[in-house]
């Protein structure tokens, strides 16, 4: 990443963005800190160099370095391990995205809290300034931070409660009011049609699920099986010109087939919409980010 990008990130107040990406794993800024993505020792080895590297020539003052292995397999991910730096600190920083902040947790699990791809979405959001957002598979919910950050009301429904609770401190940090927000400890599956028996709209909707999960009732989800029903149970909630985000990260799912998806679920529902994309963040490869496109309900 060139001095350029580095200073333009830094005249819009952000802190966490992508540094590199290659073949076998990448780079990522969260604050203070770097955390490398890898599929071998030898690629964590070339991008650790890499980013040393950088580091001079840009004079990024790095405190710590942390890895995280890439799997092959889901079930055997793990959460970031400290490469270099004080094992004595608390593995938690502070990053900037356009002057929000969001609490990174590099021991939290294999995800740090904020899934940076997802930046130009979180803007468009801010844009839009909706009156009530829903975001499932809410994560820490840096979607509801930034809708809440421009006075919408937001519920935000995940399995996790650890979750949720980060989301919370996520509110706090940047002095939202937890007034006027639900987070609903819950299957999706299980909410979306209660909300819809009591006759619940919003304008803006969230739908961002993982590639698999499985509820404390055991049901599992799969995004290539499931999405579709997934966004239908959404059109139930969705008001009059509310927008949909359907993004995943399954890569036997692309942006041609979440609009394959999208128009088979607007036949079904009787409604029309109309679909766009926002940009990838810039630091981005072809490719590198997760696939997303927005439905506009009418």
């Amino acid at each position: 990443m060139e001095r350029e990008m580095i200073a333009s990130f830094d005249a819009e107040h952000t802190s966490a963005y992508r540094l590199c990406t290659t073949r076998d794993g990448w780079v990522e800024r969260f604050g203070d800190d770097a955390l490398v993505s890898y599929k071998s020792d030898a690629a964590r080895e070339a991008l650790a160099t890499d980013l040393f590297i950088w580091s001079e020539a840009v004079d990024f003052q790095m405190h710590r370095l942390f890895g995280r292995f890439l799997p092959r397999r889901n079930e055997a991910r793990g959460p970031a391990l400290l490469l270099l730096g004080s094992k004595e600190a608390e593995p938690r920083t502070i990053a900037l995205e356009r002057n929000l902040q969001f609490v990174i947790d590099f021991s939290a699990g294999y995800s740090a809290g904020l899934f940076i791809d997802q930046r130009e979405n979180r803007s468009y959001i801010r844009r839009l300034r909706p009156q009530r957002m829903l975001n499932c598979f809410a994560y820490t919910c840096a979607f509801s931070v930034a809708a809440a950050s421009v006075g919408a009301a937001t519920v935000s429904i995940d399995l996790s409660r650890r979750s949720l609770d980060r989301g919370r401190e996520n509110f706090a940090l940047n002095s939202l009011s937890l007034a006027g927000h639900r987070f609903l400890p819950d299957d999706v599956f299980a909410v979306l049609p209660r909300l819809a028996r009591k006759k619940e709209k919003f304008d803006l909707i969230i739908l961002d699920p993982p590639t698999f999960s499985r509820s404390e009732r055991g049901r599992a989800f799969q995004v290539e099986k499931d999405f579709e029903e997934l966004l239908l149970l959404a059109c139930e909630v969705a008001g009059r010109d509310c927008r949909i985000l359907l993004s995943t990260n399954c890569h036997t799912l692309d942006e041609r087939g979440l609009e394959v998806m999208a128009r088979y679920c607007l036949k079904a529902a009787r409604r029309a919409g109309q679909i766009h994309r926002e940009p990838s963040p810039a630091e981005f490869p072809p490719g590198a980010a997760a696939r997303t496109l927005w439905l506009t309900l009418r």
